[in-house]
């Protein structure tokens, strides 16, 4: 057989003859399958296969006529050229010898597998899949392809389908010549992922390039849906470092809702003539819908596999993946150059945005990236339409395919009913640098065409679009000009989903980690309420609790695992930079605002002074919650491997309060001083300053709080309008208190630092930081650089 290629005979060498996806098909099945990577096995009709169909019916001279008349400045007629291309090539006919190779390949297969065969019939450009672009789906795939007769039938779509409108677009626009670009076809066992589910596997993570993890996405059923972003897809973040070395290397999961499953249709398919008939979309029954679609041991197998194709292909991947509900067995089915990232030239520059003025939410969905635009929204069903978006536009539909990709590049921004952080229209948003949201389920509805929006990826993992022209700020920040003080800097966070891009930024870890903003934000239920679940009797409290937690038979684990996650997440961003986690601060009135709060939480007149900070921790009303926090650190730091974690107490009033806090620790677990476990206390009432020799004693470090310190040492709310003129970080007794707290720490061997934005805000204000001896200051991410710029003036000022 002249012009079939086996994937057993198929190397990365070969791509000039069987394209990038074939090629990289028969380097994994050829040299990874020893490595235990199960690839289906298929082979490819060559390139000369193509070439011998165009020869046989002498379409060259044809295809050449009709491509020349093509406008290639506004793509008028783009539409209708691709269409008279696509006749021309499926009304001619199919090459005797290269049908009879064809077959008889498949009966070799079919030999090989032992089984009748399903089968993926996919194309292969020899320009499709180089590493300056990715462009996935460039031309068309079938599915659950059975029978002869209707293998050669998508053949010839295949053939045909090196002229899909989105093709030529792209050959024009990266200036392939079409004649020269020939295409091959890959034939493979289907895996029955029908049964089970199927998706997508990133080296690194799409939306930063934060390269420490593996992102493993996907939906039941077959894998289309994934890459089309017809459905919102399940996700899990792996860190790779830790992957076989410890209990559990996963450091996130998100349910998606997985609307859509894509199967096999229930018909006779050796009948069927039509390869779209093959496959159908059903409605997803909402019990799947609540399912994770893989369990750990899966996603962790995938990220292994995940981890040897990068070593193999020296590059972060794109990688597909389905699992064969008969068997149980995962296997690769794609994989190719990761684009976006891997081709940043760049990677110390970062643009920073922060949005002032915003009208009303309209919409939200998953946010792409980080960035900010405003735009007239048009709202298009069809690819067709593509004469109706201007340059600068914002492009809103349901989802996009490959055939969106001519109109993608004239958006300013994209936003989509459907889809995950790994479908097509999220990949091809990062490509083409417009601003992306997706997954919305409502844009297109909630959002007018020829309406005046702003939209929003900038303040974390959520998008949002808003009325009208926003406001914002940007401003550049390229990191390998910092020059970073002695004094160490490091950040302020409370999100997990912002971890990733910041930790790019010049830093020595996390100062404070606040977790109340993750009780807040990601837990939303109060951890008394999760505790005594089966004693809640308001009947509406139980069944908003129930939604959120249902995949947890034990309620207190719910907790426990969402806060260890969204901390892991952190400490994985930053590792093996400190972590300082500070557990929770909330205050009465705060913590009754989570669902279920108010039954467990005291009614105060002054909570700021009131039922807040260590003081919790060992009181009845609490301190089954503060259990629950040490378990969830506990398995951060041993289960999850980051032993980064160092773990600081609030408000703590008095040295014996601190004792008696630390002991509940080293009950459940947390003994200072084992497995490398350092305690620190913020210092943030006078008593911290004055006793500070004291508290040395039972601590690692401090954190100085100096908004907190501030108030109780003027005895002025900082939260007052009235006594803003006298709530003053420059007074002189507060000042006294700091320095003396700084001098004391230093005697005592132990680090101190301080969180709070005057550093940043006054460089006298670093001045007397320095000049006192701190060890650390931490900021928030948006005056990280003004406050490094302050302290290398500082220090600069002193060594003077």
């Amino acid at each position: 057989m002249n012009q079939i290629k086996n994937f057993a005979e198929i190397h990365l060498k070969d791509i000039a003859l069987v394209g990038g996806k074939n090629a990289s098909l028969g380097e994994m099945f050829s040299e990874l399958s020893s490595k235990g990577i199960k690839v289906p096995d298929g082979f490819a009709v060559t390139s000369d296969g193509y070439w011998s169909f165009l020869n046989e019916n002498n379409l060259i001279p044809k295809l050449t006529d009709i491509l020349s008349r093509l406008d290639i400045k506004k793509f008028s007629n783009l539409n209708e050229i691709g269409s008279k291309v696509r006749h021309l090539l499926l009304d001619s006919s199919f090459p005797k010898e290269l049908e009879d190779e064809i077959k008889l390949a498949c009966k070799q297969l079919e030999k090989r597998s032992g089984n009748p065969l399903s089968l993926a019939v996919r194309s292969s450009a020899t320009a499709e899949d180089l590493p300056n672009a990715s462009f996935a789906g460039q031309q068309e795939s079938y599915l659950n392809v059975q029978g002869e007769e209707n293998l050669i039938v998508a053949c010839h779509r295949c053939y045909a389908s090196l002229f899909t409108d989105r093709a030529i677009k792209y050959r024009v626009d990266n200036g392939f010549d079409h004649i020269k670009v020939a295409l091959s076809i890959g034939v493979q066992i289907m895996v029955r992922s029908d049964k089970a589910s199927a998706g997508v596997t990133f080296t690194l993570d799409p939306d930063t390039g934060f390269d420490k993890v593996v992102l493993v996405s996907g939906a039941w059923g077959l894998g289309e849906n994934v890459v089309q972003g017809s459905v919102n897809t399940d996700e899990f973040l792996v860190y790779k470092s830790f992957v076989g070395k410890v209990k559990q290397p996963i450091i996130s999961r998100k349910l998606g809702s997985k609307e859509k499953t894509m199967v096999y249709a229930e018909k006779n398919m050796s009948e069927i003539l039509q390869p779209e008939d093959a496959i159908i979309n059903l409605d997803t029954s909402p019990e799947r819908m609540q399912q994770f679609i893989l369990n750990d041991e899966e996603v962790v197998q995938l990220t292994t596999w995940a981890m040897i194709i990068q070593e193999h292909y020296k590059r972060h991947m794109d990688i597909e993946w389905a699992k064969d509900g008969n068997t149980n067995q995962i296997y690769i089915v794609q994989a190719r150059p990761e684009t976006v990232h891997s081709q940043n030239k760049h990677k110390n520059v970062f643009k920073e945005y922060e949005i002032k003025d915003k009208g009303k939410l309209i919409c939200k969905g998953i946010g792409l990236g980080n960035s900010i635009t405003s735009g007239i929204a048009r709202i298009l069903a069809s690819p067709k339409d593509i004469d109706k978006l201007n340059d600068g536009e914002i492009l809103v539909t349901g989802r996009t395919d490959p055939d969106w990709d001519p109109i993608l590049k004239k958006a300013a921004g994209i936003v989509t009913n459907q889809g995950g952080r790994t479908s097509h229209a999220a990949i091809v948003a990062r490509e083409v640098g417009a601003v992306g949201i997706v997954g919305t389920g409502n844009a297109t509805t909630a959002i007018k065409d020829g309406q005046l929006i702003t939209i929003s990826t900038a303040e974390g993992d959520t998008g949002y679009v808003y009325e009208g022209r926003g406001t914002w700020d940007e401003h550049e920040i390229d990191t390998a000009k910092i020059k970073m003080p002695k004094a160490q800097i490091m950040l302020i966070l409370a999100r997990p989903d912002q971890a990733f891009r910041y930790s790019m930024f010049p830093n020595n870890g996390v100062g404070l980690m606040r977790m109340e903003f993750i009780i807040n934000n990601v837990i939303k239920i109060h951890p008394m309420a999760l505790h005594h679940f089966d004693k809640l009797t308001d009947p509406s409290v139980k069944s908003e609790i129930e939604k959120l937690t249902h995949h947890y038979p034990d309620k207190k684990d719910y907790f426990i695992h969402k806060l260890a996650e969204a901390t892991a997440t952190i400490a994985a961003a930053f590792y093996p930079k400190d972590v300082i986690v500070r557990m929770s601060d909330f205050k009465s009135n705060e913590y009754a605002n989570l669902l279920g709060g108010k039954i467990f939480e005291p009614v105060e007149q002054n909570p700021m002074i009131g039922f807040r900070g260590a003081s919790r921790y060992y009181h009845a009303l609490y301190k089954d919650a503060f259990v629950m926090e040490c378990k969830a650190m506990k398995r951060v730091r041993e289960e999850m491997g980051f032993t980064n974690v160092k773990l600081m107490l609030p408000f703590v009033r008095t040295v014996k309060e601190a004792t008696s806090v630390i002991h509940i620790m080293e009950e459940n677990g947390l003994v200072r001083g084992e497995n490398k476990l350092q305690l620190y206390m913020m210092v943030e009432i006078p008593s911290n300053a004055l006793l500070a020799e004291e508290f040395a004693k039972h601590f690692d470090g401090f954190s100085i709080g100096s908004n907190d310190l501030t108030q109780l040492t003027l005895g002025a709310d900082r939260d007052s309008e009235l006594l803003s003129e006298i709530f003053s970080p420059f007074d002189p007794a507060v000042m006294q208190l700091i320095s003396m707290a700084i001098k004391k720490a230093n005697v005592a061997g132990v680090k101190i630092g301080l969180c709070g934005q005057a550093p940043s805000d006054y460089p006298e204000y670093s001045r007397f930081l320095v000049e006192c001896g701190i060890n650390s200051i931490s900021f928030n991410p948006d005056a990280l650089i003004k406050g490094i710029e302050n302290m290398n003036q500082a220090e600069k000022a002193l060594e003077s």
